[in-house]
């Protein structure tokens, strides 16, 4: 990504040609360079099957044994991939820290959620057990709930409240970067607008970084700074939130801004766009273009060139034959149902 970097330090998070390559031969990532600086949000977006847990995940090293990795993965100028075992577990707390979509999962169902953030303050911190408990108390104040919900199990809370807890835990150790996968897929509307400004607030105040994941572009384009959109492992398109998601200029991309009606916009209410099919199986890639089987504006050479990224704009980078220009224009899904006439 060419935005300008905020320090004239090493990057908070510099990923460098990173590949990920499962046990069955599924290239689940390929060549993926991205960065986070200090304060930054940055979006990743992208259907299911296109790499972006498996990115976060091999961002600190949480992948399962038999995965290849290669490439860098640059946290403050350290290389995660290189670090000792002790190294990594003190990175994962300290340095970076992941909150995972689904908090009923994630949370211990059968210890208060008190003990659970203070496990690692307890672990990592050295903090005496009244020391976690003062500590787990602010937390909770910090993301809006009641420092007495520590004594509560995770069946006590509701969603968006056990959400606020795996964000308090994610905290727990001062980290300086945040990354966030689906955190709000399981919330309702409402719950999930509170949890994103919370999340944009902890950014702001803590000068963090976030990167956040999800296959929401309006979502993102709306919390974030920059978007990086991924098909079949690789980044596809990347650029600032806004112009990504109202000019997109890869045609994956500009399908994913389009799965969502606008409001005050009946042209997409009546005439929805769909993108028929799926993403590619990682261990059985079509040749040229990844994108080309499913691509409305296709041309034939997309089926046996390959595209990399290229400036389609300020800031603004897609791996399109047309990224040069404004995509031609894709044919619209017919509307379920006609409006009737009063």
């Amino acid at each position: 990504m060419n935005d300008v970097q905020k320090t004239d330090g090493p990057r908070l998070l510099d990923v460098r040609d990173l590949e990920v390559t499962y046990a069955n031969g599924a290239a689940a990532v390929r060549g993926v360079n991205l960065h986070v600086d200090a304060g930054q949000k940055l979006g990743v977006a992208g259907e299911s099957g296109c790499g972006k847990s498996t990115l976060a995940l091999a961002l600190l090293r949480l992948l399962p044994a038999g995965a290849k990795v290669s490439g860098q993965i640059l946290l403050d100028g350290e290389d995660v991939l290189t670090m000792k075992w002790g190294r990594v577990r003190a990175v994962r707390w300290a340095g970076a820290s992941i909150v995972f979509q689904g908090a009923m999962h994630s949370l211990n169902a059968v210890h208060r959620i008190g003990d659970q953030i203070a496990e690692p303050i307890l672990l990592h911190r050295k903090a005496t057990q009244a020391g976690a408990e003062k500590k787990v108390g602010e937390l909770l104040e910090h993301v809006g709930l009641p420092a007495a919900r520590a004594a509560a199990y995770p069946h006590e809370l509701s969603g968006g409240q056990r959400q606020r807890v795996m964000i308090a835990m994610a905290l727990a150790c001062d980290p300086r970067l945040i990354i966030a996968d689906e955190p709000t897929t399981a919330l309702d509307v409402m719950i999930q607008a509170q949890i994103l400004r919370l999340i944009e607030q902890l950014v702001a105040e803590q000068d963090l970084g976030l990167m956040m994941i999800s296959h929401d572009l309006a979502v993102l384009s709306d919390t974030c700074d920059r978007l990086a959109v991924m098909y079949a492992g690789r980044v596809v398109e990347e650029g600032p939130a806004t112009e990504v998601y109202e000019r997109a200029r890869h045609p994956y991309g500009k399908a994913l801004s389009a799965t969502f009606p606008r409001i005050g916009d009946p042209a997409s209410r009546f005439a929805p766009r769909g993108l028929p099919g799926d993403p590619p199986d990682p261990s059985a890639l079509p040749t040229g273009c990844t994108f080309h089987p499913r691509c409305p504006v296709a041309l034939e050479s997309c089926s046996t060139e390959d595209q990399a990224l290229r400036e389609a704009g300020p800031h603004h980078r897609a791996a399109c034959v047309h990224a040069g220009a404004p995509l031609p224009a894709q044919p619209t899904a017919a509307p379920a149902t006609a409006e009737r006439t009063p």
